[in-house]
């Protein structure tokens, strides 16, 4: 039988967290099918979180939002059916917005890690992200009373020992990377073997010594299963250009025998400014699956080749 695979552990920014290259997401634990395009039964999540914390992965990411707080639920019940988390172990939770009525004030997030803590079973956090504030803007986001001002104040209080933000817009991103108070930035979407938009925020972030998080490396699905499975980009229908340059990379990954997954994971990790990749995972077997492909050796040719298929800049208009 072979060695199970180790995963080194990257320091988090200027945080003294140590996480390993690969995070497991919880959005798919919490089953979100409109999404991934498939459910999630409860047990399934549940064990799918127990294997997250019992394998060579040390990072899981949620949000008080996902399935309407099904995934903290999952999540917490798989904490206190193993008693505890693990002593390294990161859990990372987020700040939401009331997704009926648009709240995005300092009460609403005080509420939003008040349920996140009860429903993880968890006084505290590791790291504590601001989720989604493209919904409420930067200027709001960062006024007096705002949710910028509640997120400090929780970390102030100790609820949080690490601030992030986290969400779509690379170009609001980078003004809240500017204002020097996050510890982490997690961007989704924007840095993958099709969409390369989010370059300038990661070298920012990192040049400023922000953690970077990268999410959503398979654009929700078609960079792991291809273009069989829908041709559909970050939750929509994909562009011409970008179903162009996504059957061009099937080619090239074929050519090579690597397997698509693998080359979409390891765009990711191979780069030296991110930290941790954030894969959503949705079975207990997917942990494993996800390092060996981490682990899988792809040439140097093949990356040299992939370069040049990103589909064009201006395709982007987020």
């Amino acid at each position: 039988m072979p060695e199970p695979i180790t995963l080194d552990r990257r320091t988090l920014g200027r945080t003294d967290l140590h996480v390993t290259p690969l995070c497991v997401g919880g959005g798919p634990i919490g089953s979100m099918p409109g999404n991934f395009g498939y459910d999630t039964p409860a047990e399934r999540g549940i064990e799918t979180a127990l294997a997250a914390m019992g394998g060579p992965i040390n990072f899981l990411d949620t949000s008080n939002s996902y399935s309407a707080g099904e995934s903290e639920r999952r999540i917490g019940a798989a904490i206190a059916r193993r008693g505890g988390l693990p002593e390294d172990f990161v859990l990372a939770t987020k700040l939401d917005r009331d997704v009926e009525s648009g709240d995005f004030g300092a009460e609403r997030m005080y509420r939003s890690a008040r349920e996140s803590q009860e429903r993880l079973g968890l006084d505290t956090f590791k790291l504590l992200h601001l989720h989604d504030p493209e919904h409420v803007g930067f200027d709001a986001a960062m006024a007096p009373g705002g949710p910028v001002e509640a997120l400090l104040s929780l970390k102030e209080r100790g609820v949080a020992q690490y601030v992030g933000v986290a969400g779509g817009p690379v170009e609001m991103l980078r003004r809240f990377v500017d204002t020097g108070v996050f510890d982490v930035v997690l961007t989704h979407n924007r840095w993958s073997l099709v969409d390369r938009s989010a370059d300038q925020l990661i070298q920012e972030a990192s040049d400023a010594g922000v953690g970077v998080l990268n999410a959503a490396v398979f654009g929700g699905g078609v960079l792991a299963r291809g273009l069989r499975s829908g041709a559909r980009y970050g939750y929509r229908d994909a562009a011409p250009r970008v179903v162009a340059a996504i059957t061009a990379l099937e080619d090239l990954a074929r050519s090579f025998d690597v397997p698509l997954p693998a080359a979409a994971i390891q765009f990711s990790t191979r780069d030296p400014r991110i930290s941790s990749t954030v894969l959503g995972v949705s079975r207990p077997e997917r942990i494993a699956g996800s390092v060996d492909l981490n682990a899988m050796p792809i040439p140097d040719e093949f990356w040299v080749q992939a370069q040049q298929l990103a589909a064009p800049s201006d395709t982007w208009l987020w």
